[in-house]
């Protein structure tokens, strides 16, 4: 327990600084969110500092670092796809920043890159003896092997989560917010399961979900003190740098300690994110009619009138809410 404490406290004041310190670089080098025409409610965040994601990524590394003990694979892992994530999305803020390509990284370029990373991360869970191709099926308190579809599984799950934080991604606050209270349950979550890994005589496997829960920790800590920068109204923005970073960092804690199928309920807006923009698309590639008046869902809440600190509580209060239905009765 004072390990998880330790984490919070210095993720939390790592990234506080490190705020402090690369806002002012990010102004003083121009990193400039370039805001889309057709978002109106948007015109005036234009010019706010992007690439934001820096802060955290590095505040949780380095706190994660300090505070790994024995048995760390499955987070080291996490933590590197988290990075490699971050990675790629820094690539795509850099581009569109200083080459001034609003669009940043090619489709295919994205794709590749993240298919690349997702499919190692398929692989290991799927000849790993610590996954194994196992996944926990919520509600019914048993597991169920995958096999060989473990590997495109896995990568479906990456590619969704990803994008699923990264269309969520569009307000002041909101993907910090919702990651946020994502992390939390998995704090809670993976703290449970370890004690009873511990208890059961699986003690490898139980410091392994111990790592993880110190990684989800930093990450929670990380989004605190992010957060008094990024609400509303933000003074940086985590760009494609942070949005992709963080959607790495859900996915992979998740698989990598056989909890994939809680995503679609403690990630349920990371879902509803995704699915608004793809029925949207769908409908108005057959019938020229929408679905919604903007999506993702929370532009289509925001243009039905609804502040953006409204619609950031309402989406909070719901992955709260989830989160104790997912830990009380999963």
């Amino acid at each position: 327990m004072q390990k998880l404490f330790l984490a919070f406290i210095l993720s939390f004041f790592i990234c506080l600084a490190l705020g402090f310190v690369v806002l002012p670089l990010l102004k003083k080098a121009k990193a400039k969110q370039q805001i889309l025409s057709y978002v109106q409610e948007h015109k005036t965040k234009a010019g706010t500092p992007t690439m934001g994601g820096i802060i955290f990524i590095a505040g949780i590394g380095i706190a994660s670092l300090f505070v790994f003990e024995k048995n760390s694979i499955l987070a080291m892992l996490a933590l590197t796809i988290t990075l490699g994530y971050g990675l790629v999305g820094f690539l795509d803020d850099f581009i569109k920043i200083f080459f001034k390509r609003n669009l940043g990284l090619r489709a295919y370029q994205k794709v590749i890159l993240q298919l690349g990373v997702s499919l190692i991360v398929g692989f290991f869970a799927k000849n790993s003896n610590l996954v194994g191709g196992e996944f926990y099926i919520p509600f019914l308190k048993q597991t169920a092997n995958f096999g060989w579809f473990t590997i495109p599984f896995v990568v479906f799950v990456f590619v969704a989560t990803t994008n699923g934080v990264n269309l969520t991604d569009g307000m002041d606050g909101l993907a910090s917010s919702v990651t946020c209270v994502y992390m939390a349950f998995f704090v809670i979550l993976l703290f449970v399961q370890s004690n009873n890994l511990d208890q059961s005589g699986f003690i490898t496997l139980a410091n392994e979900y111990k790592n993880l829960s110190y990684f989800c920790v930093t990450i929670f800590a990380g989004m605190l003190a992010f957060l008094l920068l990024n609400v509303f109204p933000a003074k940086v923005f985590m760009g494609d740098t942070g949005s992709l970073a963080l959607g790495g960092a859900a996915a992979s804690v998740a698989v990598l300690s056989k909890n994939t199928l809680f995503i679609p309920v403690v990630g349920f807006v990371f879902v509803l994110s995704v699915v608004s923009v793809v029925l949207q698309v769908v409908r108005y590639k057959i019938s020229k009619k929408r679905f919604f008046l903007m999506a993702p869902y929370h532009h289509h809440l925001q243009m039905k009138g609804h502040s953006e600190p409204r619609i950031v509580c309402f989406y909070s209060v719901a992955t709260i809410l989830l989160g104790f239905l997912a830990v009380a009765f999963g």
